[in-house]
Parts: structure tokens; C-alpha cells; sequence
């Protein structure tokens, strides 16, 4: 058995910006690649590797392990730690040239949209159809990342056990009072359950009300992606006209008496993708249809923080009966930070709780702790306001500029982080362009159940401020 030279090139540099363990790792890794050292040799042990470096045994001990983490040695019980065999590179990965690069399929579709936006390298030049995201820079990172850090510091060992099915108590404690300042009767424990996010929400919801082949009814335009999950549950979909003040309320009458249907999926606030918010009295009539063919209205207020206030809500007036209410945090925190809720009444809210347990037992508490800690710190509603206002200008800005190159917005957004324009020709034509050009566009065929031909396109205000973006689009719209 060879044992490493103990003569090591590497001494610690106090005060560096590397950690002692780091330059110790980092010295190690280096020898073994640039002298070659043979599978097998043992590395100088622990007690000799201290003394000849000047460190502590714990900070040899540390760097071993980092060794070992990289494949780079091993360890071995009583024996020391030695070199490692290591295979050579890895062969690269035929990768389906679907997915190398923006090349839509025969028909743009639900499936290409989702794999483009979250491709490596994102949708291009400002996703100006993308992904429903903030920049980093009109968010708070930093508020964030301070959450983490105090709630690293004070958890111990709560981390390394369940957290509550329902979710962690003092986080629905604070969504409760939030909603019921707001009218909306919710009980932490009677009437609240966190989620994945609202995505995660809404698949619950489907999954516990939605059975194969019946009809649910949505929004014409809504947002693309609960198409495909209520599709892949073999649910019916049937879509009601969206106005600037809501559904088109005749319709979703005769619709409703004519189909049954189980369920109907509503952005009442901010909506996704139009900006519009929901009038009082088409609210109202919502509801007294839901009653008279009894089915359940899901409420899907993702973007309603980014209203200016006053948004009519329909679980105030429902009061938690019919309607049931889902929401989230990543849209204007993060969006790794997957923390959702949903309200409901206490029947249906038990039922979904055992669900979500089926499905995955808990959500993630060190989330729910973050976000928790933001909001228990009194900024969050400073940071909304600061967002809402940067979000404003931009679609401001940009409803300017799409009207300048000849695109037609036939209501103005209330408010949010989208333009539904009318660009005048076939929109999915214009997407494949686009495609080509290595930029991402939300055609309107997308957005409607029917998937049928439409001259719509939705924007994303973020676009506003890059410049290889309307380059791109004046191209396009020339």
C-alpha cells in the first residue's frame, strides 16, 4: 500500500477569504489530480496532517470529508482515508432536439410553452411571455435571505421532523388574521391549509372534486397550465367568456343548467392573463348561479396582492361556502419558495387535508417558517406596496410601446404584471418566429380551452426595460 508523502505543498493562509477546511480541500484536490495520484494511496493521517499544517485536527478532519463528498477519497473504518478510482468524464447525454432548443412542435401547445420557460437560459431575451416572474431586483432578495438565516438560527431541531399536516400553525395564524381583515371568515384550523404553492392547491382541489368526464368550467381566457391538469384528471373543459368586469354571466347560466358542472375556476382579482378584476355585481350573480346548480367555485387569487386595494373578493361574500380560496407567496417573494395556502369550509378543508397527506404527508415547514418570519417582521406590506408600484410604471411603459407598434390592448389592465394585446394576425404564427429568433411568446390559443386560432398575445411587463427585447419585436411587427 503506497501512503501520500507527507511533505504537503499546501500551508493555511490566515484571514483569507477561504476558509482554512476550503484551502485544505482545495490543496488536497489539487495534488491528487496534478501529481496522479494512484487508487489506493493513503493520505497522511489525521493526527500527522494537523501537525505538519499547523490546524486543528476538526479542520483536517472537515476537509477529508469535503474529499470524500467529492468522490475524490474514501474512507475506510480504522484504516484512514485513501485515493479513489474514479471513472473518467462523462459521456454526453443525447439530449431530444425538442428540448435543445425553441423549436415549437406541428402545434404549439400547453407542454412546449412549460418546457421553454423553464429551460436552461430561461424563455430568451426578457421572456416577454414567460414564466409570470418578477426580476430579482424588483423583489427583496435580501429580505428573504435574512428570513432564512433567522429561522436557521432559531429552529435547531425542529428541522428534522414532521411539521403539521395543515401546515405550520403560526404561519396560518397570520393568513387567517391577513384574511380576515380582509371579510374573509377563515379559522386557522377549521378553515386553512398551506401548499406547495398554488399550483399544488389547485391539484387537491382537482383531485379530491374531479372525476373522469365531468365538466368543470373556466375562465376563456385563464391561465394555460390548470388546462393541462384538469385535462389529465379527464375532466371536461368548457370555457365562459372573461370580461373586464368578469365572466360573461348569461353564459355561464346556460352553461351551468346545460352541464352540470362540478366546478368553476375564477381569477376574481388581477386577472391571468387580461389585469382585469371582478365587478361587485357580476360577483354577486357568480354566486347565486353556483347556488341555484350547485356546483363549487374555486377562487384562484395568485397576482390579487399586486391590486391596488378594494378588489372584490368572492369568499368574502360566499363567506367560505361554496367558494373555495387559493393563494400564495412565491409570486412576490420567491419563486423557489413554494408556499401556498387554501380556505375553505371545514368539510371540504379536512378532506383535502387527508389528501395532501396521501400525496406527500407535509409541506415543507422550513418555507412556511420563512415566509412566516417575513411576515411576522412587519415588512411584507411595505415590500408589496414597492412592488406594486415598480410593477405599474412597467405595464404603464410598456402598454406604450406595444401600442406603438401597432398592437391593440382593447381594455387596459387594472392592474398586474401582464398585456393581453391583440397583435391582428395569427399569434401562434408569430410565436414560432419568435421561436426562431430564440425569443419565447405566450400565443392566445394557449389561453383558451378550445385552443382554437387567436390573433392574442400576452406580455410580461418585465420585458419593459431590456432593449434586445423590442428589437426583437419590432422585427417581428414590422
Amino acid at each position: 500500500m503506497t501512503v501520500a508523502s507527507p511533505s504537503m505543498p499546501w500551508q493555511p493562509v490566515r484571514q483569507a477569504d477561504a476558509t482554512l477546511v476550503a484551502q485544505l480541500a482545495d490543496g488536497l484536490a489539487r495534488r491528487i489530480d496534478e501529481q496522479g495520484l494512484r487508487p489506493g494511496t493513503r493520505l497522511p493521517s489525521i493526527r500527522k496532517m494537523a501537525e505538519q499544517s499547523g490546524v486543528s485536527r476538526f479542520t483536517v478532519v472537515e476537509a477529508y470529508d469535503r474529499l470524500v463528498a467529492r468522490g475524490l477519497v474514501q474512507s475506510r473504518r480504522g484504516a484512514g482515508f485513501f485515493v479513489r478510482a474514479r471513472s473518467g468524464p462523462l459521456a454526453p447525454v443525447a439530449v431530444p432536439a425538442s428540448t435543445q432548443n425553441f423549436t415549437p412542435p406541428a402545434r404549439v401547445d400547453i407542454a412546449w410553452l412549460l418546457r421553454s420557460m423553464f429551460r436552461e437560459g430561461g424563455g430568451g431575451p426578457g421572456m416577454p411571455g414567460g414564466a409570470g416572474l418578477l426580476p430579482a431586483d424588483w423583489l427583496d432578495p435580501e429580505m428573504v435571505a435574512g428570513a432564512v438565516r433567522a429561522v436557521g438560527r432559531s429552529v435547531r431541531g425542529h428541522l428534522v421532523s414532521y411539521g403539521h399536516p395543515q401546515g405550520f400553525s403560526p404561519l396560518r395564524q397570520q393568513i387567517a388574521a391577513s384574511l380576515q381583515s380582509d371579510g374573509v371568515p377563515a379559522h386557522p384550523e377549521r378553515n386553512l391549509l398551506t401548499t406547495n404553492g398554488v399550483t399544488h392547491a389547485l391539484d387537491l382541489i382537482a383531485r379530491l372534486l374531479v372525476q373522469p368526464g365531468d365538466t368543470v368550467l373556466v375562465e376563456d381566457p385563464a391561465w394555460f397550465v390548470i388546462f393541462g391538469r384538469l385535462a389529465a384528471f379527464g375532466a371536461r373543459l368548457i370555457g365562459v367568456p372573461r370580461g373586464p368586469d368578469g365572466p360573461d354571466t348569461a353564459l355561464l347560466e346556460q352553461l351551468a343548467a346545460q352541464h352540470k358542472p362540478k366546478l368553476f375556476i375564477i381569477n376574481s382579482a388581477v386577472h391571468n392573463p387580461t389585469g382585469h378584476t371582478l365587478s361587485a355585481g357580476a360577483a354577486y350573480d357568480i354566486l347565486r348561479i353556483a347556488e341555484r346548480h350547485d356546483f363549487m367555485v374555486v377562487e384562484d387569487d395568485t397576482y390579487g396582492e399586486l391590486h391596488p386595494g378594494g378588489a372584490m373578493k368572492l369568499a368574502v361574500l360566499d363567506r367560505l361556502n361554496r367558494v373555495i380560496l387559493v393563494s400564495g407567496y412565491s409570486k412576490m417573494l420567491a419563486a423557489s419558495l413554494r408556499v401556498g395556502y387554501l380556505a375553505a369550509n371545514p368539510d371540504i378543508l379536512q378532506k383535502l387535508a387527508d389528501l395532501k397527506m396521501l400525496a406527500g404527508l407535509t409541506s415543507p415547514e422550513l418555507g412556511e417558517r420563512v415566509v412566516h418570519r417575513v411576515l411576522m417582521e412587519g415588512q411584507y406590506r411595505r415590500h408589496i406596496e414597492r412592488v406594486r408600484l415598480r410593477v405599474d410604471e412597467a405595464r404603464q411603459r410598456c402598454l406604450k410601446g406595444l401600442q406603438k407598434l401597432g398592437l391593440t390592448i382593447r381594455h387596459e389592465p387594472q392592474a398586474g404584471m401582464f398585456v393581453w394585446a391583440d397583435c391582428g394576425r395569427d399569434s401562434e404564427v408569430l410565436a414560432r418566429a419568435a421561436a426562431d429568433q430564440g425569443m419565447l411568446l405566450a400565443p392566445g390559443t394557449l389561453f383558451s380551452p378550445s385552443q382554437g386560432p387567436s390573433t392574442m398575445l400576452r406580455f410580461s411587463v418585465p420585458m419593459v426595460d431590456d432593449r434586445g427585447v423590442w428589437n426583437l419585436l419590432e422585427k417581428l411587427f414590422a
